[in-house]
C-alpha cells in the first residue's frame, strides 16, 4: 500500500474513484478528503477500503440520511437514500404525540427521522443484529435485539399508530443480481427475502395488526410485482385504503396501508412518493 500512494486532493482522488467505476465520485472524494482531515496515511489507507468496495459509510463512520446525520457502524446495514420517501411518509403519519415502530431498523436511520421529527412521539425499533441494535442506540433510538416484533415492549401492543420497515425483500435468486460489493460487506440476511422476496414482507402483514391502533399505517418498502403479491394478504389482514409508492423514475418502491379493525372493502390505489 505505501509504495501506490493515494492521490490528496479532491479532483485526482474524484478521477480515481470514477475511473474505478463510483458514480458519485466527487462527492466520495470529498467525504475521504474531510474524513482524513489531512492525515495524508490515513487518506491513503481510507481510499484503499473504498476501492475495495467496502460501504463508504463504514469508512466514514456516517451518512447523511434525511437532512441528519445518521451513525453507521462496520458490520451494520447502511441505510439508503431511496428509503427518504418511505421515511418522510412515516411521519406524515405519526402524531405528535403518538407512537411508531421501526423494523429491521439497522442504523436507526428511519426511527432517527420520526423521533426528531415527532419528539412527542414514543418510537421503538428492532432488529436480529446486536450491532445494528447498538448502533441505532448511539443514534439515539430505542431500540431492541430480537426477530420483527418478538422483542418490543408489550405495552405498545393496539397503541401503534406507523409499523415501517426496510425489511428483507430481495427474491433469493435475485441475491446474485446485486452489485458485486453488497454482500461481500453486508450481510446476505438484510436482503434475503425468500423465493419471491415476499416471505418477510408477509409475516409483518400478518403480525403488525396485533400492534397497529385503528386507523394506523403500515408503510413497507418492497419493490417488483410485491405489492400485487400481498394484496390479498393486506385484505384479510383487514387493511384498507392500500397505496403502491414509485420512485420518480416509475418504479415500485413500497406500500402504505391502513389497517381497520372491521375489515371493509379493499382498494389499491398509486400514487408517486
Amino acid at each position: 500500500m505505501a509504495d501506490v500512494p493515494m492521490p490528496n486532493d479532491l479532483e485526482a482522488l474524484a478521477a480515481l474513484l470514477s475511473g474505478s467505476g463510483f458514480v458519485a465520485a466527487d462527492e466520495e472524494a470529498d467525504e475521504l478528503l474531510v474524513c482524513a482531515a489531512g492525515d495524508v496515511e490515513l487518506l491513503d489507507s481510507l481510499v484503499w477500503r473504498r476501492l475495495t468496495g467496502e460501504p463508504l459509510a463504514w469508512i466514514t463512520g456516517s451518512v447523511s440520511f434525511c437532512d441528519m446525520e445518521v451513525r453507521v457502524d462496520p458490520g451494520v446495514y447502511v441505510p439508503r437514500w431511496q428509503s427518504e420517501p418511505l421515511a418522510r411518509r412515516a411521519v406524515e403519519r405519526l402524531p405528535s404525540t403518538g407512537a411508531a415502530i421501526d423494523l429491521c431498523t439497522g442504523a436507526g436511520a428511519i426511527a432517527k427521522t420520526l423521533t426528531t421529527a415527532r419528539p412527542g412521539a414514543r418510537v421503538v425499533a428492532s432488529d436480529v443484529d446486536e450491532r445494528a441494535v447498538a448502533c441505532a442506540g448511539a443514534n439515539g433510538v430505542e431500540a431492541y435485539c430480537g426477530d420483527l416484533f418478538s422483542p418490543l415492549p408489550r405495552m405498545v401492543e393496539g397503541r401503534v399508530d406507523v409499523v415501517v420497515g426496510v425489511v428483507p425483500y430481495v427474491p433469493t435468486p435475485a441475491l446474485a443480481l446485486l452489485p458485486r460489493d453488497t454482500l461481500a460487506f453486508e450481510s446476505r440476511l438484510s436482503y434475503d427475502g425468500g423465493r419471491d422476496g415476499t416471505e418477510i414482507l408477509r409475516r409483518v402483514v400478518a403480525e403488525s395488526p396485533r400492534f397497529l391502533r385503528r386507523g394506523g399505517a403500515l408503510l413497507l418498502e418492497l419493490g417488483g410485482e410485491q405489492a400485487d403479491a400481498l394484496a390479498h394478504d393486506l385484505a384479510r389482514r383487514g387493511y384498507v385504503g392500500v397505496t403502491t409508492l414509485f420512485d420518480g423514475d416509475g418504479d415500485v418502491r413500497g406500500i402504505e396501508a391502513t389497517f381497520e379493525e372491521h375489515r371493509g372493502r379493499h382498494r389499491v390505489d398509486h400514487r408517486h412518493a
